[in-house]
């Protein structure tokens, strides 16, 4: 978590990520996402069911006039819709997601 958060805070774009378990031949995918305060994934497609657990730091997951606000220890659950997701402060999250087939 330390060196995924170190990584993005000396990135150009303020985010890193890493598999945790998974990939592209899998159902399941679990990504560890570091972001710097103030950074984002821009709006997005959800592939499949997803949850967002916020490890440290604080973010906010909005899809149109919905807003979500985790701190660490909540767990998001990201809608069936084009959503981004933002760091409010130094922030990693676990991203799990179940694509559908």
């Amino acid at each position: 978590m330390r060196h995924q958060l170190d990584i993005a805070l000396h990135a150009p774009s303020g985010r890193s990520a890493h598999t945790v378990y998974g990939g592209h031949e899998k159902t399941l995918r679990q990504t560890m996402i570091a972001l710097q305060a103030g950074s984002c994934l821009h709006e997005h497609e959800n592939p499949g069911e997803a949850t967002v657990h916020v490890l440290q730091g604080r973010v906010s997951l909005t899809a149109g006039d919905d807003t979500w606000h985790g701190s660490a220890g909540d767990l998001i659950i990201v809608p069936n819709a084009r959503h981004d997701l933002e760091a409010i402060e130094d922030s990693v999250v676990l991203l799990t997601v179940a694509k559908h087939r």
